[in-house]
């Protein structure tokens, strides 16, 4: 098959599919991309790099008001299609299939080009005003202006729901979220976690080095971690950061450590030039030469990091399941995560992890030292997280549903 593949970041979602699908000497693949975001070249994935909007473009864009992101969409949409138009007229190369990221409106117009070409999809996330990520608790009240936002940025992914011919989505909650009229299209299948990278060290309280930041931890030490893209309120930066102060007030030789920068990747962005790991140091109250801020990090080092984890903390909104918790259960780690209906889907309390109450630093506190204070229960309970990723999540069997699922659409 010639298996066309549209994202704006190359490889995003398709980091793994890709290269699997790729492995296949009977396949072509086709990667269509605005940039290259590893700037890392896949061994048999052909990168074509197209030009996304110009200045005229983006400018429009900024006049659009609540239409800005469906107008983003659409130029998406647009330079993407020329780019796949031009593969066409160049290489007289006609995809069999087309796999895309529906969120950014990059496969709006490919049927325009390409009629009778199926269409697979990913549907990320559907909005909503209420009961769902941003309004959630019930003290959270959407303003009409709020309600009106959120319905018109669903203007595109109601486009592409009509359009493709398939769907996935990575999991139960993220379906629920779409319109019932469309549900018998979507399939629940997950991205994939890779168990044998993801997996726990043979070495137990081997300690951390990271020589970049003269990081020397011995054996031993209670390493408290969290992983996030943006420190935000959206992955609860905040009620972590206070949970922390409240832990190593009482714990003298605890450490933590923080992946992620400091930025906003999900949420509104804040108004006032501000950003909340500022707002955190400012606050004050945790000892800085034991919190340590160590920005993204390459996969070694990350995987040095969780497998050193004596506890890992994952806080979300009701909103997209992060890839992290996945992988934190996967090297064994124990975790605690907030209680909310992503995180739900995949961890039972006290089974394979332990569930906070996400807006009470307090209890996410509690929650920390009663694994540090369990070594043995710490353990089991990562043991049996480990075991719910190879049962459900493990990488092969999830590329594998997604190449049954593309071979059913090519006929």
């Amino acid at each position: 098959m010639n298996i066309f593949i549209i994202h704006p970041n190359f490889p995003a979602q398709y980091f793994n599919l890709s290269q699997y699908l790729a492995k296949n000497p009977e396949n072509k693949v086709i990667f269509l991309a605005e940039r290259n975001s590893i700037e890392v070249n896949f061994k048999d994935v052909t990168l074509a790099i197209y030009q996304g909007a110009n200045e005229q473009q983006e400018n429009w864009i900024k006049t659009c008001g609540t239409l800005k992101t469906t107008a983003e969409a659409v130029i998406e949409g647009q330079v993407a299609i020329r780019a796949l138009n031009e593969i066409k007229r160049k290489y007289n190369l006609k995809p069999d299939v087309i796999l895309g990221h529906t969120g950014w409106g990059s496969l709006l117009y490919c049927k325009d080009l390409y009629p009778n070409v199926p269409i697979l999809g990913y549907f990320e996330w559907y909005y909503h005003s209420e009961n769902c990520d941003s309004f959630w608790w019930p003290d959270e009240v959407p303003k009409l202006r709020n309600k009106i936002s959120m319905r018109t940025k669903n203007a595109h992914h109601l486009l592409d729901l009509e359009m493709c011919d398939c769907g996935v989505t990575p999991t139960n909650w993220q379906y629920e979220q779409f319109p019932e009229v469309y549900k018998h299209k979507l399939k629940i299948i997950h991205d994939g976690i890779d168990t044998k990278f993801c997996s726990p060290s043979s070495t137990e309280n081997s300690g951390l080095v990271l020589e970049d930041i003269k990081l020397n931890l011995p054996p031993g030490t209670e390493l408290i971690t969290y992983v996030s893209r943006g420190l935000e309120p959206y992955r609860g930066f905040p009620q972590f950061m206070d949970a922390i102060r409240l832990v190593l007030s009482r714990r003298k030789n605890a450490h933590v450590i923080v992946v992620g920068v400091d930025r906003v990747c999900y949420g509104a962005q804040r108004k006032d030039g501000e950003s909340y790991l500022k707002d955190e140091e400012a606050k004050g109250g945790y000892p800085i030469d034991r919190v340590h801020f160590v920005g993204l990090r390459n996969r070694g080092d990350y995987q040095k990091i969780l497998r050193a984890s004596s506890c890992h903390v994952y806080l979300t909104r009701p909103f997209v399941l992060s890839w992290s918790v996945l992988e934190a259960m996967s090297f064994a780690c124990p975790v605690v995560a907030s209680k909310t209906p992503p995180v739900q889907e995949v961890m039972e309390d006290n089974f394979n992890g332990l569930l906070a109450e996400f807006r009470s630093p307090y209890n996410i506190a509690a929650k920390i030292e009663e694994i540090l204070d369990n070594p043995e229960r710490a353990k089991k309970l990562g043991k049996n997280a480990r075991e719910t990723i190879l049962e459900r999540y493990e990488l092969d069997k999830c590329l594998n549903a997604q190449e049954n699922l593309i071979n059913n659409l090519v006929r």
